[in-house]
């Protein structure tokens, strides 16, 4: 008796033993390909926010002090420092809908707390307009960066992220 003929002793059962494995390798395929609607893996680059690695999951509802990754809004200032067809931004939640934003001296208010303060001018020395103020619009989020020159919703290129623009809500993994 041969080895191969201690598994699978009649061709029924291999039959059997064939068709079950491909149904379970489709049915894995098709779960992974669901789950990859929903999720994303986002490697960042810019120094704007501290982490590399970012999990993202499409759909999440938004809260304050998220990561969120949007598409960020067509300007001549964004195309010139980040081309033509910029990757999508990650940056924090700092205002969600319904808080109020002010602005004094370019310090930028979350409900009377200070969250950042927006430059005078860009990196290659072009004025930065100042974003927006004011009750933070439903679907619409105010988003900061960490790092000094993170290019966020303190200037007006940027202004609020409202929904059709958010990719997804992102959890850092490194």
């Amino acid at each position: 008796m041969q080895p191969a003929d201690l598994l699978i002793r009649s061709a029924s059962a291999r039959r059997l033993v064939l068709w079950g494995g491909l149904g379970a390798g489709a049915l894995a395929l098709s779960s992974l390909a669901a789950f990859a609607q929903g999720h994303a893996l986002m490697i960042n680059v810019s120094p704007s926010l501290p982490y590399w690695a970012i999990w993202v999951t499409r759909g999440a509802p938004v809260h304050r002090g998220d990561i969120i990754l949007f598409d960020p809004p067509t300007s001549p200032l964004l195309v010139k420092h980040f081309g033509a067809k910029p990757k999508p931004f990650g940056k924090r939640v700092s205002g969600v809908p319904g808080d109020i934003i002010t602005e004094q001296n370019r310090i930028y208010f979350v409900d009377g707390e200070a969250v950042a303060k927006a430059k005078l001018e860009s990196r290659l020395g072009e004025p930065l307009a100042l974003g927006p103020t004011g009750r933070v619009p439903q679907g619409c989020y105010f988003v900061t960066s960490e790092h000094k020159d993170g290019f966020d919703s303190r200037y007006a290129a940027i202004g609020w992220i409202c929904g059709p623009r958010i990719l997804g809500v992102g959890r850092p993994i490194l």
